[in-house]
Parts: structure tokens; sequence; C-alpha cells
């Protein structure tokens, strides 16, 4: 039986050579790829639920917050999971395939919350000049109405 090696990052000429030696059939692989397309999902159909979105920002940033944990226990018991020891000491495959995506799952989210916040303030500054306009026509209804100027002059 051969012994399995695990990923030199010295051999490795490149981050797509790092991709090309993963095997992706494996099962941690496929049940991490299975986590990604679920979570973009959730993220993509609950963008106009913000209560939701704002519980699952915070869980997906302490899950990138805890990948070096994550990273050492899957260090410990890799054998369980994958056919390969991919989980090396400087974290340079769990920050790849593991917390790049969740990141950019939350940038995505950020930059949802800021274009709905733009998007609120300009229909909030529309009805305010809407309502100024209303108000200064009325103003100008009530001056003809009396046969006075809406400005007040002064007497000297």
């Amino acid at each position: 039986m051969a012994t399995i090696q695990p990923l030199e990052l010295d051999e490795l000429s490149g981050i797509w050579n790092f991709f090309a030696s993963i095997e992706w059939r494996d099962p941690c692989m496929l049940a991490l790829i299975v986590f990604h397309v679920v979570v973009t999902s959730m993220v993509l159909f609950t963008r106009n639920h913000s209560n939701f979105q704002i519980i699952l920002f915070f869980i997906l940033l302490l899950l990138v917050y805890f990948s070096e944990n994550i990273n050492q226990l899957a260090s410990n018991n890799w054998r369980l999971m994958a056919t390969h020891q991919y989980f090396d000491s400087k974290g340079m495959f769990i920050s790849l395939v593991y917390s790049i995506p969740i990141l950019l799952n939350c940038m995505g989210m950020v930059a949802t919350w800021l274009y709905q916040s733009s998007q609120l303030m300009t229909k909030l500054k529309k009805a305010q000049l809407r309502q100024q306009a209303q108000l200064n026509a009325q103003g100008k209804q009530q001056a003809s109405d009396h046969g006075t100027s809406p400005q007040h002059s002064k007497q000297d």
C-alpha cells in the first residue's frame, strides 16, 4: 500500500497548480462544494430579508474567524474525510477553498446592503422634494386666496 504524502507548498508553482492538485471527488471536497453552493444560494435568495442576512453574515464571519481552528481539527483528522492531507500548517488550502468563497459571499451581502441603502436614500430624498413642492404649492395657493404674496415684505 502506498503512503499518502501531504501536499507540499514548495512544490507548487501557483494557485492554479494547487487547485489542479486537489482531488475534487473526495467526500470532503464534494461536501465543501455543496456547502458553498447552499450558502451562495441563501445569500442570493434572501437578499430582500435583511434580518436573516444579518444573522447569516455574522455566522459566516464567525466561520472564517474560526477557520484556523477548523484547519487544525481537520489536519488532525484528515484520514476520516479525505484521501490526501490538504490541511497544511500555513492554512493555504482552507484559505483558498473555504474562507475566500465565504468572504466573497459576505462582500456580496455588503454590496447589496449598500445598493439598497442608496436606493432608500434616493426614495427618501424624492419624497422630501415632493413634500416640499406640495408645501410651496399650498403656500402659493393660500397667498393667492388671501391676496398677499407668499413672501412677507418688511415695512420701515
